[in-house]
C-alpha cells in the first residue's frame, strides 16, 4: 500500500534543535499552516526543521494554495516553497494518493497521516530529531483506516514505550508575555466517567509528570501549582459533592508534605480558578504567581484556555523521551485549500518545541 520512505541524511552534530513536523491528515489544513509557519523567519531561524510527509502532496497543496490566494487577491500571504524545505519524503502508493482530496477526510487520508507520524516517531527515537511537532489529524479518518487510537498522543506514548503521559496546554499572552500552563488530569472520556476515573493515584502520577516537566522544560524548580476542585464551590464541605472531602483535600496535603519545595493551592472552586490567570493574560497591571494549573477534566481546563488563547495555545505531550507539541486546532476540512487557515498556533507550536528542546539541552 505504501512505498518505502526516502530518508535524507541529517546532521546529528547540529547545535540547534532538530525538529520534525508530521504533516497530519493531508486532506486538512496541515500543509497550509505548515507552509505559512515555515515562511516566517522568526520561526525557523533558531532550529533545524524537516517536514515528514508526502513531498508530492505537499507540492500539490502549495500549488492549490497559490491559486486560491491569487483568486482572492491575497498574493502577499507568505508560503514556504516546498523546494526550499528539508522533507523526509514518505511517498504514497498511487492507489492511495488518488483517493486523497483537500477537504475530504477518509480512510486514505487517515492512513497517510498515520504513516507520516509513524515515520516521524521512528526517526526521532533513532536520534535524527529531538522533537516532533504534529499537524492535526482526524480521529475518524484514522479509525476508517483501521487505526483505533484516541489520538496522536496515545500513539506517541505507545511507540515511545511510556505508560505515564499527560496533555499540557501552553500559551504565551500577546498582551503581557505571561505564560499559561494547564495540565489535564483526565482527557477524552465522557463527563459522567470523570469522578470514577479520578483518584489519588492518578493525580499523583499527573503531578509528578508536571513537576518533571516544569523542571526540565521550563527551568522552574519551586513551582506554585493551582489545583481545581471537581464540584461547584469545591464541594462546599460535602454539601455539593464529597470527592474533595473524601480524597482530594487529603491528597493535596499529602503531596505538600512529600514535596516541601513546591506550593500547592487548592482545591480551588472551578468557577474562580481562572480569574487570576485571566487577569494576568489580559492586563500587565495584574499578575499571577501561579506557574501551572491542574484541571480535573477536559472542558474544565480547555474552555478557559481557548477563551484566552484559542489562536495560539499549544498542546504539549509530557512524559515522552522527546519533545512533542501540536497546534490546538483540528483539520478544518471545511476550509482546506482556501488559503484562509490561521497559522498562529502552528508557529507557536514550533517555537515552543524549539525552546523546550533547548532547555533540555542546557540540562545535559
Amino acid at each position: 500500500m505504501f512505498l518505502t520512505p526516502t530518508i535524507p541524511i541529517l546532521d546529528r552534530a547540529a547545535a540547534r534543535p532538530r525538529l520534525a513536523i508530521a504533516l497530519g491528515d493531508p486532506a486538512g489544513i496541515g500543509a497550509e499552516v505548515v507552509l505559512k509557519a515555515l515562511a516566517d523567519l522568526a520561526v525557523t531561524q533558531d532550529c533545524e526543521i524537516a517536514v515528514v510527509g508526502s513531498r508530492r502532496l505537499l507540492q500539490n497543496a502549495y500549488q492549490t494554495l497559490q491559486k486560491s490566494l491569487m483568486l482572492q487577491g491575497r498574493s502577499r500571504v507568505d508560503l514556504a516553497d516546498p523546494e526550499s524545505l528539508t522533507i523526509l519524503d514518505v511517498p504514497l502508493a498511487e492507489s492511495v494518493e488518488q483517493q486523497i482530496a483537500l477537504g475530504t477526510g477518509n480512510a486514505a487520508s487517515g492512513a497517510a497521516g498515520f504513516r507520516f507520524l509513524e515515520t516521524a516517531i521512528a526517526h526521532t527515537l533513532a536520534g535524527d530529531f529531538q522533537g516532533i511537532v504534529t499537524a492535526p489529524i482526524a480521529k475518524s479518518a484514522w479509525k476508517a483506516a483501521g487505526h483505533h487510537y484516541p489520538g496522536q498522543t496515545e500513539l506517541l506514548a505507545e511507540r515511545a514505550g511510556v505508560e505515564r503521559f499527560g496533555m499540557l496546554f501552553v500559551a504565551r499572552s500577546p498582551h503581557t508575555g505571561w505564560m499559561l500552563r494547564t495540565l489535564l488530569a483526565t482527557t477524552h472520556i465522557p463527563l459522567r466517567q470523570v469522578p470514577d476515573a479520578l483518584s489519588s493515584q492518578l493525580m499523583t502520577a499527573k503531578l509528578e509528570l508536571l513537576l518533571l516537566c516544569l523542571r526540565q522544560d521550563f527551568g522552574i524548580t519551586e513551582p506554585r501549582i493551582a489545583i481545581a476542585g471537581l464540584n461547584p464551590h469545591s464541594g462546599e464541605q460535602g454539601q455539593l459533592g464529597h470527592e474533595e472531602q473524601d480524597w482530594l483535600i487529603p491528597w493535596i496535603q499529602e503531596m505538600g508534605d512529600r514535596h516541601p519545595h513546591i506550593h500547592l493551592e487548592g482545591p480551588i472552586p472551578p468557577d474562580t480558578l481562572w480569574t487570576r490567570p485571566g487577569r494576568a493574560w489580559f492586563s500587565s497591571a495584574q499578575s499571577s504567581d501561579q506557574d501551572a494549573y491542574l484541571a480535573l477534566y477536559h472542558d474544565q481546563g480547555l474552555i478557559p484556555v481557548k477563551l484566552m488563547a484559542f489562536d495560539r495555545a499549544v498542546n504539549t505531550t509530557i512524559g515522552l523521551p522527546f519533545v512533542r507539541t501540536s497546534p490546538d486546532h483540528g483539520t478544518a476540512f471545511d476550509i482546506a485549500g482556501q488559503g484562509i487557515a490561521d497559522a498562529t498556533s502552528m508557529k507557536a507550536a514550533l517555537q515552543l518545541a524549539a525552546e523546550l528542546v533547548q532547555q533540555r539541552l542546557m540540562l545535559h
